[in-house]
């Protein structure tokens, strides 16, 4: 600094007030003898703005699949939806396919054309989880948006493989939209947390919520989520949680609204049937009979898995609701293991004299009855004793459906943690329970019966038609289109392990469904409308529309009272800071 400027500085800083000086205003800070804009600022004549040139190597000319902008435009896009395990999963992902094409997003089948791939998954088994984490990979060495969804991230949402993706927990899937639309802008979103009402455990997400069924002619439908069971091996458990059943009514209003869109066949569905209720003081026959009631003349019910202890406290009514026309006489019982010892390892909370007890009541009541179940092979405290007592039960009662398992440690679970048996003794079990259930041919003996069928599906070789009849025995009649949602007469001509062939007896074929059915990949329970958007077929309320409206915009799990304070609290920040910048500018 020359000395004449810091002789004027030191001119300018005495005559200043000092900190011990009172200032009637700000303003006397600022006197006649400081520097003047034009002093402050003159020495900068010679700077010059230096405009910044873009990379030569960024071309921006025709870059369509990346496109540099700052923004997207929701619901104009593709979107893959991949779901893997059971029904209650499936019905998971026709409603999430459901809402992102009542948005206005396209559903595709084709992976390679989708801008967002959902994958919606399945913990029961290693395999399953497996093809899961390699579709992921897949998709990711394809450059492509990736939401997960389903039990595998809800029960282990820390897994590395899925470190950086967008998830959605089992009871938020009504909101797969905005998870959607946030992961197509970039942004990784994680939505968990459980629907509660006065701190207990809901259903899941209203059961009206638009789908898109893979078949129009059944409609799958959740009765409940979780369980009441603590088994040792179940990683579902961890995901989908404790018993939250729905309301009867909700279930009867979702299928009588199925019915209406001409759906000939409902699936109930869950973890446990058999547990329906206990946590809202119903029980699962009472909502049977209830069904029964919207059921149309020739539309049939089925009903989904169930535990023994559970179904053990209504065999009596059970068996009422399997002998009755609409309803399929069939149940799918578990066993999984036929020594005591291995059950009480593997928590299941009942005994083998309890299982026999179902299938035996049942077969005596509901002549016919088909009755399924499961097995486990190598469970870590099996021994070759106890194996040969399951193959004992699998011999004297034939089942005419066996579901054979292999064991597989699912992590974070006790059974994880047992020793295991060696995986070749494991595989020769399973080889050996096989080979016993291909032995013996449960159809053979109804070749010449005449039956009653409902035509629902196309088999998988594409050659047949796929119908069932009261016992949910599959039959296969010729692949002809009028048959299809059809009650037809058959006579059974021959029989295969798990199918039997039938031969139609008229031309005459009974029509069912009280609608036509939608057509495939439409959107079930939304209407159209001039501008070609969609809205859901039930008007909402005003109060119902604020409560949806003020979920988009808040936290997952808030209470509505909260949600309300929160947007009243951000309303007031924003007014005044409009009030502040209005007086300021007021001032200048």
């Amino acid at each position: 600094m020359s000395e004449k400027h810091y002789e004027r500085d030191l001119k300018i800083c005495s005559k200043m007030p000092t900190c011990g000086d009172l200032l009637e205003d700000i303003e006397d800070m600022v006197s006649s003898n400081d520097l003047t804009p034009e002093e402050r600022y003159g020495s900068r004549k010679n700077i010059f703005p230096r405009v910044r040139r873009k990379p030569k190597d960024l071309d921006i000319s025709n870059n369509e699949n990346n496109p540099l902008c700052d923004s997207v435009i929701p619901g104009t896009q593709s979107i893959y939806v991949k779901t893997w395990g059971c029904s209650h999963n499936n019905s998971d992902g026709e409603y999430m396919a459901g809402q992102l094409a009542a948005y206005g997003y396209r559903i595709t089948d084709t992976p390679n054309d989708a801008d967002l791939w959902l994958l919606n998954s399945c913990t029961v088994k290693n395999p399953a989880e497996d093809h899961f984490r390699n579709t992921i990979s897949r998709a990711q060495k394809d450059d492509k948006k990736v939401v997960v969804a389903g039990c595998v991230p809800q029960g282990q949402p820390r897994a590395k493989y899925l470190k950086g993706l967008s998830v959605i927990g089992v009871q938020q899937i009504d909101r797969v939209v905005e998870v959607v639309e946030e992961t197509l802008k970039g942004h990784n979103v994680r939505l968990f947390g459980q629907k509660k009402n006065h701190g207990k455990k809901l259903g899941g997400a209203k059961l009206d919520l638009p789908k898109i069924r893979k078949n129009p002619l059944i409609e799958i439908i959740a009765i409940n989520t979780g369980c009441l069971n603590q088994c040792t091996y179940c990683k579902t458990k961890h995901a989908r949680g404790e018993l939250g059943s729905y309301p009867p009514e909700e279930i009867v209003s979702r299928a009588r609204q199925s019915f209406e869109e001409g759906v000939v066949e409902i699936w109930l569905t869950s973890e446990d049937t058999g547990a329906y209720g206990k946590d809202i003081g119903v029980t699962l026959p009472e909502l049977l009979w209830q069904l029964v009631e919207v059921i149309p003349e020739g539309c049939m019910l089925r009903v989904g898995m169930t535990n023994p202890p559970y179904i053990l406290e209504h065999l009596e009514e059970m068996a009422k609701v399997l002998s009755h026309p609409r309803v399929y006489a069939f149940l799918h019982v578990p066993v999984q293991a036929a020594s005591d010892s291995v059950l009480m390892d593997m928590r299941r909370e009942y005994c083998l004299a309890d299982f026999k007890q179902v299938v035996d009541f049942l077969r005596e009541r509901v002549p016919g009855v088909t009755i399924a179940t499961d097995v486990i092979c190598g469970f870590p405290t099996e021994t070759p004793e106890d194996f040969e007592e399951t193959l004992r039960l699998v011999e004297e009662y034939q089942f005419p459906s066996l579901f054979i398992n292999q064991f597989f440690p699912r992590p974070g679970t006790p059974a994880a943690k047992m020793q295991r048996v060696p995986p070749q003794e494991v595989k020769r079990r399973t080889k050996a329970i096989s080979e016993l259930f291909q032995s013996y041919r449960p159809y053979d003996h109804k070749v010449g019966e005449i039956h009653n069928v409902l035509v629902t599906e196309e088999s998988h070789d594409k050659k047949f038609y796929v119908a069932h009849n009261k016992y949910y025995d599959q039959v296969l009649v010729p692949k002809d289109e009028k048959l299809l949602g059809k009650m037809v007469t058959v006579e059974i001509t021959s029989t295969g392990k798990h199918y039997l062939m039938g031969r139609l007896l008229s031309d005459h074929v009974t029509k069912v469904a009280i609608a036509t059915p939608l057509p495939k990949g439409t959107v079930s329970g939304v209407q159209e409308v001039p501008d070609n958007t969609t809205v859901p077929t039930q008007t909402l309320s005003k109060s119902t529309w604020f409560q949806h409206h003020l979920s988009r915009i808040t936290p997952a799990g808030m209470p509505l009272w909260m949600q309300v304070a929160a947007v009243v609290l951000a309303i007031a920040v924003v007014l005044d800071l409009c009030r502040i910048v209005y007086r300021v500018s007021a001032k200048f």
